[in-house]
């Protein structure tokens, strides 16, 4: 049998003499594993590193933090009056930013304007190093099929934006963010302006919470399985 001084260094003489020789080799060998395992655990906290620095952990200082959407209530009703006169407009200040992105929440859609400041952070990368990561979360999060937070494309953009994945471009979401742009500015800002919300604003009251409005969508075929049509003659 092979000395286990040579096997475990750490091990000394004295250590030996004054622990029976089964706990110290007990504890040398709990020692060995434990050395081991740091870099695994290096590993995991750069991982960990690198996740949080994807957009959708801090898509943008507008969200995340549960006091900016409630900032529009100080809003004068000149400022919100402005808001009105395009959708740029409203997008181009925070605290229409913020109005419009909680509006968004009652309507479960709030995907959309998350999308579109993620694509405005991605463009603002400031070395081509940085846009592979950023391409990839965006396009994880927002665009692939099933993604957590899927927008709405048609699919030749959906297509096209896959395809430059590769090697990613500061305008490689140009595409889908336009079109994201176009559905809001068409469907969800009309209603926004119609809502109670901005309405309040405009007369000078602290925005009401707006009640929770259900996403619509098409009945399947699945949606009737197991269902026993009604067959009473009338």
């Amino acid at each position: 049998m092979e000395n286990p001084l040579l096997l475990f260094p750490q091990l000394n003489i004295s250590a030996s003499k004054d622990k029976p020789y089964h706990k110290v080799m007990k504890s040398a060998i709990k020692e060995e594993p434990h050395k081991a395992s740091k870099p695994g655990a290096k590993q995991k906290r750069n991982r960990l590193s690198l996740l949080l620095q994807k957009p959708e952990f801090h898509e943008s200082d507008h969200l995340g933090k549960p006091g900016n959407l409630t900032k529009a209530a100080s809003v004068s009703p000149e400022e919100a009056v402005k808001w009105g006169e395009s959708f740029d407009k409203l997008l181009s200040e925070k605290a229409g930013l913020d109005a419009f992105t909680k509006f968004l929440k009652t309507e479960f859609s709030e995907e959309n304007i998350e999308f579109w400041i993620a694509c405005e952070d991605y463009k603002k990368s400031k070395s081509a190093h940085e846009l592979l990561p950023k391409a990839k979360a965006i396009f994880e999060t927002f665009i692939q099929k099933d993604a957590p937070k899927e927008v709405n494309l048609d699919f030749h953009t959906k297509e096209a934006t896959s395809q430059s994945m590769g090697q990613p471009l500061r305008s490689t979401f140009d595409a889908a963010q336009s079109t994201v742009y176009r559905l809001m500015e068409q469907d969800s800002y009309p209603r926004f302006l119609c809502s109670a919300a901005y309405r309040g604003l405009l007369q000078g009251r602290p925005a009401a919470r707006a009640p929770l409005r259900r996403r619509s969508r098409s009945f399947t075929v699945s949606d009737f399985k197991g269902v026993r049509p009604d067959l009473t003659v009338w």
